[in-house]
């Protein structure tokens, strides 16, 4: 009986290196698939997930693993899909969340049709993540590991998407994983974890946007809601919602940012407890888990992937729109970010912040 094919996502690191591990251990047949993806032209820097020494690790572990190993060119792709999104969503005022975009168009679309290609009927991953079946329907369920769960970039994967997905790690905590990594003899075992933003290299946001966008920092008026004038502010990009340090104002009270107006090109501040909204509205919205909604459901909403879950109800206002009201006010609500819906270890859905109130 022919095995089943399976390509893994490799990324020289240790979640997607014992991913392939236990998918070998299982009997799958095994290829390894490595993305190359954009980074800056003439930096020292690389992009952080595929630099010279990951791609050679993720060669090592494949030829130990005797796995085939495929690293695609992903750069155009992963700049016209990702970065570009980056640098315009902040042109735009808002903070944008890239790894879930690059989950949308590049790991479940590009990668995905790729492994299909190579005649692989499922991609895995090194995600914390898992998915069941519960009639005929799969759902995407938070990892046992609720402190490296990744269900909240995951959110935009639709049915198919999921039905052609593996996520091995999903029922295990880091600290087997690296165990797990010890046991297979990978050489992988003691590398850190990668971290997001892969595209910066080691810079800051604010120095790449200066570099790739005309006008991101224009000055302008920092406001209160009143609309009193505290001071001037570099450009909106740089600042982020709720910051309170680095604003070049004084004040009796501590301020923060509470929200980027773009028209005026004002950046507006205000009290700790000014901080606090309790309704957002999002789009874009995907229900993952469950059919589309259109009655009001209760659920505990994520709106930062390591935000607290707070209790919400959530209506549905159009196709892919939806309003959320908190039972509670919380703060710093972020335009650009995923507001992700939750009923226990189920993620449902999530949609993009477009503004609160």
């Amino acid at each position: 009986m022919q095995k089943q094919r399976v390509a893994v996502a490799m990324s020289g690191g240790v979640d997607s290196s014992v991913a392939a591990a236990l998918l070998v251990e299982q009997g799958y047949d095994v290829l390894g698939i490595m993305l190359r993806l954009w980074s800056e032209s003439g930096q020292d820097n690389h992009n952080r997930c595929c630099t010279p020494d990951a791609m050679a690790y993720a060669r090592q572990v494949a030829v130990q693993l005797g796995i085939p190993f495929y690293p695609i060119d992903a750069r155009n792709v992963f700049y016209d899909q990702v970065v570009e999104y980056f640098i315009r969503d902040y042109m735009k005022g808002i903070t944008p969340n890239p790894c879930i975009r690059c989950n949308h168009n590049i790991r479940w679309d590009f990668l995905l049709n790729h492994a299909m290609a190579f005649g692989a009927s499922h991609l895995a991953t090194g995600h914390y993540a898992r998915i069941n079946l519960d009639n005929d329907r799969k759902r995407l369920l938070k990892a046992v590991d609720e402190q490296k769960d990744q269900s909240y970039v995951l959110h935009v994967l639709n049915q198919e998407q999921l039905s052609h997905t593996i996520f091995p790690l999903g029922e295990y905590r880091k600290e087997e994983v690296r165990q797990l990594a010890s046991d297979f003899k990978l050489p992988v075992a003691d590398r850190g974890d990668s971290q997001d933003l892969c595209f910066l290299g080691n810079g800051d946001y604010r120095d790449f946007l200066t570099r790739h966008s005309n006008g991101i920092t224009t000055e302008g008026e920092i406001i209160n809601l009143q609309g009193d004038y505290l001071g001037q502010h570099s450009g909106l990009a740089m600042y982020t919602i709720g910051q309170r340090r680095g604003l070049g104002i004084s004040s009796a009270v501590p301020l923060y940012v509470l929200e980027k107006d773009l028209e005026k090109n004002s950046l507006v501040v205000g009290t700790k407890n000014q901080r606090l909204k309790d309704r957002l509205w999002a789009e874009n919205v995907n229900w993952v888990s469950i059919s589309p909604r259109r009655e009001p459901i209760h659920a505990s909403v994520k709106i930062r992937y390591k935000s607290m879950e707070e209790h919400a109800r959530i209506i549905p206002t159009a196709a892919d729109k939806v309003e959320v009201t908190f039972e509670n006010p919380i703060p710093d609500i972020t335009p650009g970010q995923a507001a992700v819906f939750y009923d226990g270890e189920y993620c449902l859905g999530g949609g993009i912040i477009q503004r609160s109130a």
